[in-house]
């Protein structure tokens, strides 16, 4: 019987709260980290929902938001400033110490997720008090994704990624789901604890973050020689090898690999082309999910089995272009036929959108471009996802004009969107197309020469 790893010592980036535990196996820490991830970014989300619970008692009760428009501007305040806080929160992320920037950013946006709801209290009818506060929150709520993302990708290499990814993914909805509930079982109350009480939760979730999230496997002395010899070699495929080796080389030593600049994030092959294509993804998405109660009532396992990206996005936002002419057209017929058009238009907007803000953020920050010397993780997901942010924003923004001269117009401009996002890849998919008929050309003659006698021919590569 093989003998057990021994268990790794405690290296002093531990979090305090796992230094006062026993030490726990290398599979335990991964699911540890998955965990707390997942519930912290479900936080996040679950406390950017309240504004849209409490918008109709805002709008019946509280000036100066009698006119709808300026609710509007609270929700294009948070959304820009959302975007342009993903830009400098991602290379900082790379820089310092992830568990903390997580941590402090939580904490934060639960002071200023809550400081919106003490407007209520203090009887506030400012409209520049609430607009600084979505500001506050805007900056302080772009410090999640780009970390949580960063932290995964430390720890799940491989080509499983993007399948463990898009489950874990699922934070998303789960925090907008509970993030609703919560917000909308409070508000008898008054709209103000609509606002406090998921304040009140994520910063609780930034104490637990600080006390237990270890960023890297580093942080905790775990190294190639101190894994089983199945998860090290799960945890290592082509594109990333050399990054993580030369991280575990580094286990339990002073020295970190320096973090990247933007410039050189801009220039790793396919961040801008992820970056753009995410723009109009997420202006679909944003638009549906901003606009469709109003419109109504008017009238990642794919991609890892073709280890392809690209192709995977880009066949899905062409497939949102005949579902989103078909929900418009059909939607109103019957209620059946609204959901289930929904349901399918929602499947083709939403998967590049998961995909591309998870595995492919990954995958680029760990960029054989790099050589495994540099941190970008963070970086680059911040680019990708602050990019798609500023297309979140100018969606609803755009919406609330066009949609005047009628829905038609609305859905075009959606069309036309996806058709954009998926022509950005064209490059792409073509460079992956090829790969993946090279790779199965080579399996084939690897094949066949297994397979040869020992007396016989080798099928040469232009025997083919």
């Amino acid at each position: 019987m093989a003998k057990p790893p021994p268990a790794p010592h405690r290296a002093h980036r531990a979090p305090p709260g796992l230094c006062a535990l026993p030490a726990i196996s290398y599979n335990s820490h991964r699911g540890l980290v998955l965990g707390l991830t997942f519930v912290a970014y479900a936080l996040y989300h679950a406390s950017r929902k309240p504004p849209s619970i409490v918008k109709r008692a805002l709008s019946e009760a509280w000036p100066p938001f009698h006119d709808p428009a300026l609710l509007g501007e609270t929700d294009v305040a948070f959304l820009a400033f959302y975007s342009l806080g993903m830009f400098v929160a991602g290379h900082l992320g790379d820089r310092l110490d992830l568990r903390l920037f997580l941590a402090v950013g939580m904490i934060g946006s639960g002071t200023a997720v809550a400081l919106f709801g003490v407007g209520y209290f203090l009887s506030l009818h400012s409209l520049a008090f609430y607009l600084a506060a979505q500001v506050i929150a805007g900056l302080l709520q772009s410090t999640g994704w780009p970390s949580v993302v960063a932290i995964v990708g430390n720890w799940f290499r491989g080509r499983r990624r993007g399948l463990i990814m898009g489950i874990w993914n699922a934070h998303t909805s789960i925090g907008n789901i509970s993030g609703s509930l919560i917000a909308a079982a409070v508000l008898r109350y008054g709209w103000g604890w609509s606002f406090i009480v998921p304040g009140l939760l994520i910063a609780f979730g930034g104490v637990l973050v600080f006390f237990f999230l270890a960023p890297y496997p580093e942080d905790l002395g775990f190294s190639p020689t101190t894994l089983p010899k199945a998860v090290s070699e799960a945890s290592t495929d082509e594109e990333d090898s050399s990054s993580s080796a030369s991280a575990a080389g580094g286990a339990g030593k002073e020295e970190r690999r320096d973090a990247v600049g933007m410039w050189k994030a801009f220039a790793i092959p396919g961040v801008i082309t992820f970056a753009l294509c995410l723009f109009f993804a997420k202006l679909v998405a944003y638009t549906f999910l901003y606009w469709l109660p109003f419109y109504l009532s008017q009238t990642g396992f794919i991609s890892d089995h073709l280890n392809a990206r690209a192709t995977t996005a880009a066949i899905f936002m062409y497939l949102a272009i005949p579902s989103l002419y078909a929900f418009h057209a059909y939607g109103s017929t019957s209620e059946v036929a609204n959901i289930g058009l929904m349901m399918i238009g929602g499947l083709f907007v939403n998967g590049p959108y998961a995909l591309i803000t998870t595995a492919v953020s990954a995958d680029l920050g760990t960029h054989k471009s790099l050589k495994g010397d540099s941190r970008a993780l963070a970086t680059v997901t911040s680019i990708i996802d602050g990019t798609g942010s500023l297309g979140a924003a100018l969606g609803p923004f755009i919406t609330g004009f066009i949609s005047k001269r009628g829905w038609d117009s609305v859905f075009t401009m959606l069309i036309f969107c996806a058709l954009a996002a998926g022509v950005l890849l064209s490059r792409i998919v073509k460079s992956e197309i090829v790969h993946i008929i090279q790779n199965r050309r080579n399996h084939t003659l690897d094949m066949h020469n297994r397979t040869a006698d020992s007396g016989a021919q080798p099928l040469l590569e232009g025997d083919t």
